[in-house]
């Protein structure tokens, strides 16, 4: 049986690669099952904003003018979401066919933003059948609300942690009712990606469905 190829939607100040190492534990715990295909946001963020070493990028900025992101900022528009709508398009093409997409915080929220637009039939190539949204979140941008506006139908399984201090459980919880059947799987710890041996049976049982 052909692994599952799913596409991965870093952090806001991560990349690629750093994604890639992060999620080491959960590509070894879904070894053989899953093909994960990394890609990096399309927009820098500028040297000063954040400390330490990396290429950071980010999906969108909440606050245009000053090219920063927030998840908490509640904002009229935000800039950079078209280019990274277009980016994922063309990784979508690339890497046909996609089964699914996988998005950790900002990634996550990203994911919802496909979803909405591929049921819209505004994204034809995005053709994943199901989403895995870590520590995801409804974004505040005004423009943004049109894509909670219908129950969507993509399998979606949302994954958080109870004592995530960056995107608290609550503004995952409210992302539910955006999905027609939401699986849920929490855990005890913060904002990562849990990958322990406890929850190989859960991320199995939803990948399952569509092998």
């Amino acid at each position: 049986m052909a692994p599952l190829r799913v596409l991965c939607l870093h952090g806001y100040r991560q990349n690629g690669a750093s994604f890639r190492e992060k999620t080491g534990a959960l590509r070894k715990l879904l070894k053989k099952k899953v093909d994960f295909v990394y890609m990096d946001a399309p927009h820098s963020i500028e040297q000063g904003q954040e400390s330490g070493d990396g290429d950071r990028r980010g999906w969108w900025f909440s606050d245009p003018g000053a090219r920063t992101f927030d998840a908490r900022q509640l904002c009229e528009d935000s800039s950079g979401l078209d280019e990274s709508v277009a980016a994922v398009r063309e990784a979508a093409r690339r890497h046909a066919p996609l089964d699914g997409v996988l998005g950790f915080s900002q990634g996550a929220a990203l994911a919802v933003v496909l979803c909405a637009l591929r049921e819209s039939g505004a994204e034809p190539d995005l053709s994943f059948r199901f989403a895995i949204l870590v520590a995801g979140f409804r974004s505040r941008c005004a423009r943004h609300l049109t894509f909670y506006s219908a129950p969507l139908e993509t399998a979606s399984m949302h994954v958080f942690g109870l004592e995530d201090g960056v995107i608290p459980a609550d503004e995952s919880r409210d992302l539910l009712a955006v999905f027609r059947e939401p699986e849920v799987m929490t855990h005890p710890g913060g904002h990562f990606v849990p990958a322990a041996s406890a929850h190989r049976q859960n991320y199995q049982d939803f990948l399952e469905r569509f092998q």
